[in-house]
């Protein structure tokens, strides 16, 4: 479905060989005939992968949703995205595994935003520290003396409040949403290596099915030409070749047979595999209430002291209303590539 992406300069995956590409159900176009040619088409395979058509599914038995009562990605992102030119182009799994890149991208950039507050606060600290300590109107006398020193010894006050908020920031917000996001990084990379490593072996299975369907294709075309080439002359000489030709297209189809049920065990080991790793793909979630609880706590900080109330008063209000949950079923409905699960393929 997918190569492999880089998770340090976050590039995009690439989807499956163009030869996997297919829109014909290679159950359904196998040379052997068949004796009922009315039997429909109910099986779609697209990028190697095998669908129900939905045009027969009032047929058959309606799939179920793993998680019916959630906006779970396991239910989703079977199938691939299309292109505007409706071609399949992207995996529904790479569909994912992009969302938590972003997700992974903007932990980082909020890591730097913070960390340039950081800064903006340790300097400002720094000059008010300075400033309170200037012997500017020091010589002032009586009463406007004592309110001119207090004014100066409130400086260095609020210089200190500024660097403790720094430190804060520092050890309790910055530090916590690397870490995060580090963490982050390794599951997304131990996740997308053991499906894209699947996905392979899937395609190869595939590639192994449609071999052995020309093989079984060559043998019953050479069955058949030996066949009509039989006389009355030749007989004993062309009833051997029969039955050499006949035994090649049996064991051409056992072969094929046998390469389809490999086929239809690396999609089942890669369809358990997907929904396992997919319902365990919280980080997403994880990430935006982490964020919520670091936005929390940097307002708690913040009202620590009284000049930041009004600032931070909107901010508060708004997260109110940040719901990892609401977010998950909003991006979903927007980005779902496909509900149909795979089934088994047909010969």
């Amino acid at each position: 479905m997918m190569e492999a992406a880089s998770f340090d300069n976050e590039e995009s995956f690439d989807v499956d060989d163009a030869s996997c590409l297919s829109q014909q159900n290679p159950g359904n176009n196998s040379p052997a005939k068949r004796q009922n040619k009315e039997i429909k088409e109910t099986k779609i395979t697209i990028n190697c992968v095998t669908f129900p058509l939905p045009s027969v599914m009032p047929d058959q038995p309606e799939q179920q949703l793993l998680k019916p009562n959630e906006w779970s990605y396991c239910d989703y992102f079977w199938t691939d995205k299309k292109d505007p030119q409706g071609t399949p182009s992207v995996g529904g799994f790479e569909v994912l595994l992009q969302k938590q890149l972003k997700g992974k991208q903007m932990q980082k950039e909020m890591a730097e935003f913070v960390r340039e507050r950081i800064k903006i606060e340790d300097e400002y600290s720094k000059n008010l520290s300075k400033l309170s300590q200037s012997p500017l109107a020091a010589q002032e006398e009586g009463t406007l003396g004592e309110a001119w020193a207090q004014l100066k010894r409130s400086c260095h006050d609020e210089a200190e409040v500024h660097l403790k908020f720094s430190n804060k920031l520092q050890c309790e917000v910055e530090k916590p949403l690397l870490t995060f996001r580090d963490n982050f990084k390794k599951e997304l990379k131990k996740y997308d290596h053991h499906i894209i490593d699947l996905r392979k072996q899937l395609a190869s299975r595939y590639a192994g099915v449609e071999k052995a369907r020309k093989a079984l294709a060559d043998r019953q075309k050479d069955l058949e030409v030996k066949t009509q080439q039989l006389d009355i002359k030749h007989m004993n000489k062309h009833e051997e070749d029969i039955k050499k030709a006949r035994r090649k297209s049996t064991q051409a189809g056992d072969d094929l047979m046998h390469n389809v049920d490999l086929y239809n065990r690396a999609q089942s080991k890669w369809f358990e595999e997907m929904a396992d790793i997919v319902l365990a793909l919280r980080l997403e979630v994880e990430r935006v209430e982490m964020i919520r609880q670091v936005f929390i706590f940097i307002l708690f900080i913040s009202h620590e002291t009284d000049m930041f109330n009004q600032m931070v008063e909107p901010v508060d209000q708004l997260l109110q209303n940040v719901d990892p949950a609401k977010d998950r079923e909003l991006w979903v409905q927007e980005h779902k590539t496909g509900e149909l699960r795979p089934v088994d393929m047909d010969i």
